[in-house]
């Protein structure tokens, strides 16, 4: 059996293009490839959970891997020909703890 790999996907973070006339920072968003994301079916408590707390719409857990640093917070990605928005705040384990590639965990919705 071979080694397990995620695929890629796109984040799309905000990156500084230029200033406005009153010296205020312009963002736009960037797609940014992320590689060997693990893309999984969240199961019915955790879709349940989640529309109970937030009142969002729960359709995949990506699983992100270690010595990521990209902020993940309400921010849009791309995968599967769709495009999906992260619900809140990511949950990060202990890199040396956690024996597989990956120890970040991130909840997206359908978003367009």
């Amino acid at each position: 059996m071979g080694k397990l790999r995620g695929v890629t996907i796109q984040l799309w973070d905000k990156q500084k293009t230029g200033t406005d006339g009153f010296g205020k920072a312009i963002y736009e968003d960037v797609a940014v490839n992320i590689d060997n994301v693990l893309i999984g079916e969240p199961s019915t408590e955790d879709i349940t959970d989640t529309f109970n707390l937030t009142g969002k719409h729960l359709a995949y857990t990506l699983a992100i891997p270690k010595g990521d640093t990209h902020y993940w917070t309400n921010r849009k990605v791309s995968f599967f020909g769709g495009t999906f928005r992260t619900i809140g705040e990511p949950t990060q384990g202990i890199e040396a703890m956690i024996p597989l590639e990956w120890n970040k965990k991130v909840k997206v919705e359908r978003y367009e």
